[in-house]
């Protein structure tokens, strides 16, 4: 068994990073276990995991740039900014491509962006997404994070829409997709 370097995890939906963690800490026998980002619990893909002294790695792997895949549905606001919350509120839906790649276009490069309650940033020693569940919100600051791509595909399956993302650290996939939907003036959640 590896006691010491990077596992890549294919993160199935359905499981948090904290759950793969814990699953290589308990298969390999091994205390000193970490990730390299967490991944929302609905999210798939490439989850890095580092293992023993492996961990040393993990300030150089952090900032690394993080490219994802995300599927984001026009006229909805939830809770969460994705299809796991409560809805708060939906609109009607009429846009063109020209007004999608309009409000894209703002979202590209360097931006702030604040980050969702349900997010496991601590604010006085407690977790977003623990005050938020029990109903709380506090005000978070703005962070800097940076765009590099934000490309259109072509439409998923269902109709939405899905975009490519190549962003810096830090960076809610969630929370833009809210943030874009917001500039169209129509809501949309991940």
């Amino acid at each position: 068994f590896m006691k010491d370097g990077i596992i890549i995890v294919n993160k199935p939906a359905g499981k948090t990073s904290h759950q793969i963690v814990s699953q290589v800490r308990k298969t390999l026998n091994i205390k000193k276990v970490g990730h390299c980002g967490t991944l929302d619990p609905m999210a798939e893909g490439v989850l890095v995991v580092l293992v023993g002294r492996g961990t040393k790695l993990s300030d150089l792997l952090l900032c690394q740039d993080k490219q994802y895949i995300a599927e984001m549905t026009f006229g909805i606001q939830t809770d969460t900014l994705d299809t796991t919350g409560a809805v708060l509120r939906t609109a009607n839906v009429n846009l063109t491509p020209a007004l999608i790649e309009g409000a894209l276009s703002k979202f590209r490069g360097s931006i702030e962006q604040i980050p969702p309650m349900y997010s496991a940033i601590k604010i006085h020693g407690q977790k977003l997404y623990q005050l938020a569940r029990k109903g709380r919100e506090v005000e978070r600051p703005a962070r800097q994070i940076t765009i590099r791509e934000l490309e259109l595909l072509e439409p998923a399956p269902t109709g939405d829409l899905r975009l490519r993302i190549r962003c810096s650290k830090g960076t809610y996939v969630r929370t833009l997709c809210h943030d874009i939907g917001q500039a169209l003036g129509c809501g949309a959640v991940m």
